[in-house]
């Protein structure tokens, strides 16, 4: 019974502890906005992430069926994939890096639109994925350095 209860009383302690530093370390988040300025930005990127992931999948579907014409469009879809997840972390922590990305960022989701364009007719995923890389383009010009 004796190291039950100092088992649970070190664990208490340990817990005031802990909700105290955090109570200590908390800081206004109304001034931050959880990504500031970058909101839209960030906003951008998510859905260029969530339409591009549906595109590349549709694209390796079809890839595996044999048809090569989407061979160019994965590898685009992909590449933008990348760099634009990486811009929606960056720019969710405030970055200084946001700038010089989203010049990358942009070139990439022009790229994918414009190889995107080729097959929106035919699918809508590409469609949707070439929309996205022109909002987000259009929103990376504002922040690109």
């Amino acid at each position: 019974m004796i190291r039950r209860d100092a088992l649970l009383n070190s664990g208490a302690v340990l817990l005031a502890a802990a909700s105290s530093a955090a109570l200590s370390q908390e800081h206004d988040h109304s001034k931050m906005g959880h990504g500031g300025a970058n909101q839209t930005l960030i906003a951008a990127a998510a859905d260029c992430v969530v339409k591009g992931q549906a595109c590349l999948a549709h694209c390796l579907v079809l890839l595996a069926e044999g048809d090569k014409s989407m061979g160019g469009c994965a590898k685009m879809v992909n590449q933008m994939l990348a760099v634009c997840g990486a811009l929606q972390n960056l720019a969710s922590q405030q970055s200084t890096l946001v700038p010089a990305l989203a010049k990358v960022a942009l070139d990439a989701c022009q790229h994918c639109e414009q190889e995107c364009h080729k097959h929106e007719g035919k699918h809508a995923e590409c469609r949707a994925c070439m929309e996205s890389c022109q909002n987000c383009a259009k929103q990376c010009k504002a922040f690109a350095a």
